[in-house]
């Protein structure tokens, strides 16, 4: 199988982390594929290294389509759209957060399909499965031929050996096995199928479309193919859809809830809601909270576009200081527009982002953004602004440290790597060389997101482990290569 190209050279990517996979799915609906394609264009934000859609039409059974590259790139021309016929689809985004990074095969791209005794069934997973390597071994000694390197056909594997007589009920029986963080969308040849894990960790929601449904990561797809928003499947949910009825059904023992709370901060998109609340006004919030808990003298609000823009709006108006666009964002570049040699590599930000002279000069500039992971861009930004003549630089973190890598479907440096595993706050400001460093607190982001006075150590509404180095699912594939969990509170 070829090998996906290198990376494709975005000076941002290094420090930042990037957002897991997305998924979706439709059912009833004439011409699924397109609306499919359309799903996972709204969440490409999600993945941008592979995409793939199935699709099921009874006079020409299951179809499929896999690809490299963006999903407007492979997935808008008539003639790849005529070979994914039907009335059901599923579709997958991705980043290489499991399996083989930075060589992915065509065969590690969802979803992914499988014949089983009573029909075909194709499955698309957001998350990652901790205990993937300990299942891999069991299902190899037992006969399984894996076909990718992928964590999540471990799922098909567990639904193949399954005794159970449906398909919804083998992947009951193979979920129960799998620890982790999974939101699935799944499809046979009449039925949709949506799951969350026990704690909820990764986002689903359902949608209405005419007489037909949608199972979405986000509920921004939703809008873009005109579905109307239904509800957030419940953690620990399962749902079946057929015939034009939803059915529900909890397979797994209840557990206290632990939604990933960097969905709000970063991965989401602002113009989806998460439980009701809209994430826009929930980073305008955190933006807010940061200004009362770190408050600084200065001209300017600016943000790092462009994921740093509700805070920054929020941070303005909190503290009164003016907010402006200080840093320009060039909308065009896309990930290259020329192969990044030695030379290009050395513009760095440059290529993306591009200080507006006039206004920085002379002022002293606050810059909000919503995460520093390895610090490396963070120090390229604050170089940029001084050079246009900026007095001070202070920056403003709309995340706490991020000291922890995620093993719940978000590709994270290891831990050595993050720059707030290794220095202080105080150190990491003297690395980046700014005025002042500051972060929101965890409290303080758990006040922002909606939930009380802060956290609360012994019942966390959220997983924060990137955060905190309380893992809701212990790590067992990490542990048992050496990764060592936080020494727990006296």
């Amino acid at each position: 199988m070829d090998a996906l190209p290198r990376h494709p050279f975005d000076p941002l990517d290094d420090d930042k982390l990037r957002e897991e996979c997305g998924v979706f799915g439709v059912i009833g609906v004439a011409d699924a594929a397109n609306f499919v394609a359309l799903g996972l264009h709204a969440l490409q934000h999600r993945g941008q290294e592979a995409g793939g859609i199935v699709t099921h039409a009874p006079e020409h059974g299951f179809s499929s389509a896999r690809r490299f590259g963006l999903v407007r790139d492979n997935f808008t021309s008539q003639k790849i759209m005529e070979t994914l016929p039907g009335e059901i689809g599923i579709g997958h985004v991705r980043y290489s957060t499991a399996g083989s990074k930075g060589a992915t095969q065509i065969r590690d791209v969802q979803p992914f399909f499988g014949e089983f005794a009573m029909g075909g069934a194709a499955i698309a997973h957001n998350g990652n499965i901790v205990n993937a390597d300990e299942l891999r071994r069991e299902l190899i000694e037992r006969g399984s031929i894996f076909q990718s390197s992928s964590d999540s056909e471990c799922i098909i594997h567990l639904m193949a050996r399954s005794l159970q007589k449906t398909i919804p009920e083998r992947m009951k029986d193979a979920l129960r096995r799998v620890e982790g963080a999974f939101s699935i969308v799944a499809m046979t040849r009449t039925k949709l199928i949506g799951v969350r894990d026990p704690l909820g960790v990764r986002p689903l929601v359902l949608g209405r479309i005419g007489d037909g449904y949608a199972l979405s990561s986000e509920t921004c797809a939703l809008d873009i193919i005109g579905a109307e928003f239904v509800r957030e499947i419940e953690p620990g949910e399962m749902v079946v859809i057929s015939g034009g009825t939803v059915e529900s059904h909890k397979p797994f023992e209840p557990r206290r809830p632990r939604f990933c709370i960097f969905e709000h901060v970063y991965f989401s998109r602002p113009d989806s809601s998460i439980g009701g609340r809209s994430v826009y006004e929930t980073r305008e919030a955190i933006g807010r909270e940061l200004a009362k808990e770190a408050p600084v003298d200065a001209d300017l609000v600016c943000p790092v576009p462009d994921s740093g823009t509700p805070a920054a709006i929020g941070y303005s108006l909190e503290s009164g200081i003016p907010y402006a666009m200080g840093i320009i964002r060039n909308q065009y570049m896309g990930r290259t527009f020329i192969e990044p040699t030695e030379q290009i590599r050395n513009m760095g930000v440059r290529l993306k982002l591009n200080v507006n002279r006039a206004l920085i000069r002379g002022k002293r500039v606050i810059l909000v953004d919503d995460s520093v992971v390895r610090g490396t861009t963070s120090r390229k930004i604050k170089e940029m602004i001084l050079d246009a003549g900026a007095a001070e630089v202070h920056f403003r973190i709309a995340s706490p440290p991020t000291a922890w890598p995620c093993f719940y479907g978000v590709d994270t440096p290891e831990r050595e790597k993050l720059l707030a595993a290794t220095m202080s706050e105080e150190e990491m400001r003297g690395h980046l060389g700014v005025q002042s460093l500051k972060f929101i607190s965890l409290d303080g982001l758990y006040r922002a997101v909606g939930v009380g006075t802060g956290r609360d150590p012994k019942a966390p509404a959220y997983c924060d482990a990137c955060f905190s180095g309380d893992y809701p699912v212990r790590p067992t594939d990490q542990l048992a290569r050496g990764f060592k969990l936080a020494e727990p509170a006296e």
